[in-house]
C-alpha cells in the first residue's frame, strides 16, 4: 500500500521557495509578512525531514544546492497542484461542472468548434469538455439517452425544445474533372441519379434517418464528412457538402459547384439543444453563450 503520508508539509516548501525567490530569509519574510524565524525553522525541518541540504547561505544570501535545484523544480508541480486542487473544490462549490458533454452533428464547422472551445477553457479551464461528433439521428440517441448535456443537430429529437443557433449552406459538389462538371448544360435531378453519390453514414444505433438530399441509388456510405470530402475530390462521386466544409478545395480547384439547373444549393437550419437547460451549470451556459455568439455572426 502506498504511503500517502508526507513528511513534508506544504507549509514548508512554500517557504522554501519563498526564500529561494527572494534571495534570502529576511527578504521573504518582509514580502510575506512573517517572522525569519519562521521561515529559517520551516526549511531546516524541511531539510532534517530529508536529511540533506537544499540551501547553503552566503552572507545574507541563500542559494541553492544541488539537491536543492533538484527538489526546487519537482517541488513547484506539487504547490501547482495543491492550487489546482483548491481552485476546482473552488469552483465545485459555486457548482460549476467537472465536465460538459458536447454532441455537435457533423454539419457545424468543426474548424472553428475547436477555436470556441479554446475560448471556453479560458473562462473555465478546469472544466473537462468530452465532444461526440454525431450524424443525423446518433445525436438525438445521445441526449435521449443523457450521454450529452448539449447537442447541435440539425432536427429537434421528440420531446425537446431547441434554440435556432445558425444557417448552413450545402452545394453539391464534384471534381472539377467528374463527368457532372462536364456537361455544356445545367445539371437536373434526374441526372445525378445516374452517378454515384457519397453520402455520410448515421452514426446512431439504429440508424433511423437517411439525409433529405439522396439523389442516387449508386452510393458509398462513409462514417465521417472528411472522408466523403476526400472522395469526390479523387472523382469517386458527388455529395452535398457544407460550404463552410470545403473553401480551400473549390479555391485550389479540387472541387467544384455542379451547376444545378435548380436547387443547387440548400440550407439546413441547426439547432442548440439542451438536456435540461433549467438544470444547466454555468460552465454549459458559459459554452451554450459562446455557440450562440459565433451563430449570430455566421448565421
Amino acid at each position: 500500500m502506498n504511503n500517502l503520508n508526507p513528511k513534508v508539509t506544504l507549509d514548508q516548501w512554500k517557504a522554501f521557495h519563498a526564500v529561494v525567490e527572494y534571495g534570502g530569509y529576511a527578504q521573504a519574510a518582509e514580502q510575506l509578512h512573517k517572522s525569519q524565524s519562521t521561515l529559517s525553522y520551516a526549511v531546516q525541518k524541511l531539510e532534517s525531514v530529508l536529511e540533506l541540504k537544499v540551501l547553503k547561505v552566503e552572507g545574507r544570501k541563500a542559494q541553492l544546492t544541488r539537491e536543492g535545484e533538484v527538489l526546487l523544480r519537482r517541488s513547484k508541480q506539487l504547490l501547482e497542484s495543491a492550487v489546482l486542487v483548491e481552485r476546482v473544490a473552488h469552483n465545485l462549490s459555486l457548482g460549476v461542472e467537472a465536465v460538459v458533454h458536447l454532441g455537435v452533428d457533423v454539419l457545424f464547422m468543426h474548424d472553428d468548434l475547436l477555436g470556441l472551445l479554446a475560448q471556453f477553457s479560458t473562462q473555465f479551464p478546469d472544466t473537462r469538455v468530452e465532444l461526440r461528433e454525431t450524424v443525423l439521428s446518433g445525436g438525438h440517441e445521445l441526449l435521449n439517452a443523457g450521454v450529452v448535456d448539449v447537442l447541435i443537430t440539425a432536427t429537434v429529437p421528440s420531446g425537446f425544445v431547441g434554440d435556432p443557433l445558425m444557417n448552413v449552406e450545402m452545394a453539391c459538389v464534384a471534381s472539377v474533372g467528374h463527368p457532372l462538371n462536364q456537361l455544356d448544360r445545367k445539371v437536373t435531378l434526374e441526372d445525378l441519379k445516374h452517378h454515384r453519390q457519397i453520402v455520410t453514414r448515421d452514426s446512431g444505433q439504429q440508424r433511423k434517418q437517411n439525409a433529405p438530399w439522396l439523389e442516387a441509388e449508386q452510393r458509398w456510405t462513409v462514417s465521417n464528412m472528411s472522408t466523403s470530402i476526400r472522395a469526390i475530390s479523387q472523382g469517386m462521386g458527388f455529395a452535398w457538402i457544407p460550404l463552410s466544409h470545403i473553401g480551400e478545395h473549390l479555391q485550389q480547384g479540387k472541387l467544384k459547384a455542379i451547376d444545378m439547373a435548380q436547387g443547387g444549393s440548400r440550407f439546413v437550419q441547426l439547432y442548440l439543444v439542451y438536456k435540461d437547460k433549467d438544470g444547466a451549470g454555468p460552465a454549459t451556459c458559459q459554452l451554450t453563450e459562446i455557440l450562440h455568439r459565433y451563430g449570430e455572426q455566421h448565421g
